[in-house]
C-alpha cells in the first residue's frame, strides 16, 4: 500500500480537516469572548500559537494511534483484520459535515447581520456601557454621498467624556483629548480637525454622521476618561462616520504613569485601522512626570477660558509643571503662548511679557527642536511684535515642517503673506486653516480679512457671515461687515450692520466710517472721540486709519507714529487696509513703510496690481 493510501486509511486527512475547522471556530469564539472578558490582546495571539503548534501533534497522533473498542492503541499493535478505521472514518465524516454547517452558519451571520446590528454610536453618558472594552470588528459600508466628499484619511477627535466621580477632573479628560488630537495631527498623511471645532460639540448629544458632515471628516474618534487616584481608565472607539459603524474599540486600564503609552497606542491603532500609509514611524508623545503632566493639562484647561483670570491660572499651572520637570518642552512652549497672550491683552506689560514669551519658546526649542507649537509661537512673535518679516517667514516654515497641520502655524503663515501683500497665498493658507478648523470663528474671521485686504469684498462678507451663521452674537463681526460695505459704497446698508454690533468699541470704529461716508460728520466725530478716549493705548493703528479715510493725513501720520511706538500689531495690515488709500501719494508714506521694513513689499504689490489692471 502506498504512503498516500495509508494516510487515507488511518484517517490522517480527515483528522486534519476536522482540526482546522475546530481551530477556526475556536479562534472566532476567542475574538468574541476575549474582549468581553476584558482579556489583553495577547490572549488571542497565544491561542493561535498553540492551535498552530497543535496541528502537527494531531497529525502525528492520527498516524501513530487508532481508536479501538478497547481504547486508544498504537497503530502497530492493532491487527489489520480487527481495525475499525472505516467506522472511525465515517464518524469523522459526520463530524466534519456538522462542523462545516456550524462554520457556514457563523460565516453567514457575521457577514450578513453583524454589520447591520453593530453597536449604536455612543454619546454622552451612554459611553459608560462601553467601558467593558468590547471590541467590534466589522466590514465598513460604503460612505454616504455627503461623506464621499470627505478625505478618507480625515478624522475628528471628539472631546472625551469625563467619567470620573470628581467633576473637577474635566480638565484631565479635555487634556487627553487634545493630546491625542495633537499626536494624530503630527502625521502629514492624516487630516485632523483642530481643537476649537471639535470642542464646539462638547456636551451636545449630536449623532456622529451630523458631526462628521459639519466637520467634513470621514472618521470620528471618541471616548471617555475615568481617573481615580493613581489609576486611569480610557476607552476609545473609532467610527466610520458615513455609516456610523464602529471600526475599533478598546479600553485601557492602567496606572497614571502609563498615560503616555496609552495615547501612543491609540494613535498607532488609528493609523493601523485606517490603513494610513505614512513615511516613518507614528509620532509618540513626550513623556514627563505624572505630576508635571497633570499641571500641564490644568494649564491648557485654564488657557481655553479666554479670560484674564484663566490666563493667570494657566501661567501658574505651566510654571508648576516646569518646576516639577524643567526639561518638559511642551510646558515651556505653552508658557510662552500664555505670556504672549497676557501681554497682548494688557494683563502684563507688553514688552516684558513678549520678551518673556520669546525666552520660553526658545527654551522649549532647546529641549525639543521638533516642537511645532514652539516654532509657531516664536514665529508669531517675530511677525506681530518684532516685525522681522523675513525671520518670521523662515520660522513659520520650520513650524509647518514639524507640524504640517498645526492651525496656528498655518494661519500665522497666512498672516505673514498678507502683511507682505501676497494675498492669493494668504487666501489659500487661510482656507487650509479653515478646512482643518471649520467651526473656529477666528479662522473664519482671518479668512475674511484676507479676502478684504485682497479687495475681494463679496468673499470677505461671505466669510464674516459664516461666522454669524455659527455664532449669531459674535462680537466684532457685524462691525467688520459694516466697514467692508462702506468700502463698497454701501454706507446705508452698513448702518444696519452697525446697529447689530454688540461690542461698543467696534460699533464706534465702524460708525466712524459709516457716518462719515454718509456726511454725518458730527456722529462720526463722536464715534472717533470715544475710541480715542478708551482705546488710545491699544488701537492707535485703527485711529490712524479713520483719520486717513476722513482725509486728514497729518492726524493719520501722527497716530501711525504712535502705533509704531506702541508696537501695535495692527501695523501688520497696513498694506491691505483700504483706509490708507488717500495717503499713498503723501511724501511721508514710503519713508514710513521703509521704517517698517515693508517698502519693497509695497512696491512689489503695486507692480502686481498695475500688471493685473493692464
Amino acid at each position: 500500500m502506498s504512503f498516500f493510501n495509508e494516510l487515507k486509511r488511518r484517517n490522517v486527512f480527515k483528522v486534519g480537516a476536522a482540526y482546522i475547522i475546530v481551530g477556526w471556530l475556536i479562534m472566532q469564539g476567542g475574538e468574541v469572548m476575549a474582549p468581553a472578558l476584558n482579556l489583553p490582546d495577547w490572549v488571542n495571539s497565544m491561542l493561535a500559537f498553540f492551535l498552530i503548534l497543535g496541528f502537527p501533534v494531531a497529525m502525528i497522533f492520527a498516524w501513530a494511534f487508532e481508536m479501538t473498542p478497547d481504547g486508544i492503541k498504537k497503530e502497530k499493535n492493532v491487527d489489520r483484520s480487527q481495525s475499525i478505521t472505516d467506522t472511525t472514518g465515517k464518524k469523522l465524516n459526520y463530524s466534519i459535515i456538522g462542523l462545516l454547517i456550524v462554520a457556514l452558519v457563523y460565516f453567514v451571520w457575521e457577514s450578513r447581520f453583524q454589520t447591520n446590528d453593530a453597536a449604536p454610536t455612543v454619546t454622552g453618558t451612554e459611553i459608560a456601557d462601553h467601558e467593558s472594552g468590547i471590541q467590534v470588528e466589522s466590514n465598513v459600508s460604503a460612505e454616504t454621498s455627503k461623506q464621499q466628499t470627505a478625505d478618507k484619511n480625515s478624522i475628528a477627535v471628539l472631546p472625551f467624556i469625563n467619567m470620573s466621580d470628581d467633576a473637577s477632573n474635566e480638565y484631565f479628560s479635555d487634556g487627553i483629548t487634545e493630546e491625542v488630537l495633537n499626536l494624530l495631527a503630527k502625521i502629514p498623511e492624516l487630516k485632523v480637525t483642530s481643537r476649537s471645532s471639535v470642542f464646539s460639540f462638547k456636551g451636545q448629544n449630536i449623532d456622529i454622521p451630523t458631526v462628521a458632515e459639519k466637520l467634513s471628516v470621514a472618521h470620528i474618534l471618541e471616548g471617555s476618561v475615568r481617573k481615580a487616584g493613581n489609576r486611569v481608565r480610557i476607552t476609545a472607539q473609532l467610527i466610520e462616520a458615513g455609516s456610523d459603524v464602529h471600526m475599533w474599540s478598546e479600553t485601557y486600564d492602567r496606572e497614571l504613569n502609563d498615560i503616555f503609552a496609552i495615547q501612543d497606542e491609540i494613535a498607532q491603532k488609528v493609523v493601523a485601522v485606517l490603513h494610513v500609509q505614512i513615511l516613518g514611524d507614528t509620532p509618540t508623545i513626550m513623556e514627563t512626570d505624572a505630576g508635571a503632566y497633570t499641571a500641564y493639562l490644568q494649564g491648557q484647561h485654564f488657557l481655553q477660558l479666554e479670560s484674564k483670570e484663566g490666563r493667570a491660572a494657566a501661567h501658574e499651572a505651566f510654571n508648576n509643571a516646569i518646576e516639577i520637570d524643567p526639561n518638559y518642552a511642551p510646558a515651556w512652549a505653552a508658557l510662552g503662548h500664555t505670556l504672549r497672550s497676557q501681554a497682548n491683552w494688557g494683563d502684563i506689560d507688553l514688552i516684558t511679557g513678549s520678551e518673556a514669551a520669546r525666552d520660553a519658546a526658545q527654551k522649549a526649542l532647546e529641549l525639543d527642536d521638533t516642537l511645532a507649537e514652539a516654532w509657531a509661537a516664536l514665529g508669531r512673535l517675530q511677525w506681530v511684535y518684532d516685525w522681522d518679516w523675513d525671520r518670521a517667514e523662515g520660522t513659520i516654515q520650520t513650524a509647518l515642517m514639524n507640524g504640517p497641520h498645526n492651525v496656528s502655524a498655518i494661519m500665522t503663515a497666512a498672516n505673514i503673506a498678507k502683511t507682505l501683500g501676497h494675498y492669493q497665498q494668504a487666501i489659500e493658507l487661510a482656507n487650509k486653516a479653515v478646512d482643518l478648523d471649520p467651526l473656529n470663528s477666528t479662522m473664519l474671521t482671518d479668512l475674511g480679512v484676507s479676502y478684504e485686504e485682497a479687495g475681494q469684498y463679496d468673499n470677505s462678507i461671505e466669510s464674516y457671515e459664516r461666522v454669524l451663521n455659527l455664532y449669531p452674537d459674535h462680537p466684532v463681526t457685524h462691525g467688520r461687515i459694516s466697514i467692508v460695505k462702506v468700502f463698497q459704497g454701501r454706507a446705508e446698508e452698513a448702518l444696519i450692520d452697525l446697529q447689530e454690533e454688540p461690542l461698543k468699541v467696534t460699533q464706534s470704529l465702524a460708525g466712524a466710517y459709516a457716518f462719515y461716508a454718509l456726511g454725518r460728520e458730527a456722529e462720526a466725530t463722536r464715534a472717533l472721540d470715544y475710541m480715542i478716549e478708551t482705546q488710545h493705548h491699544t488701537m492707535a493703528f485703527q485711529i490712524a486709519g479713520i483719520y486717513a479715510f476722513q482725509g486728514k493725513p497729518d492726524l493719520s501720520f501722527e497716530w501711525l507714529e504712535k502705533s509704531y511706538e506702541q508696537r501695535d500689531g495692527g501695523i501688520t495690515h497696513i498694506l491691505g487696509d483700504e483706509s490708507f488709500k488717500s495717503i499713498y501719494n503723501d511724501a511721508r508714506w514710503e519713508p514710513y513703510l521703509l521704517k517698517l521694513g515693508l517698502l519693497d513689499a509695497w512696491k512689489g504689490l503695486q507692480q502686481r496690481r498695475a500688471e493685473a489692471d493692464s
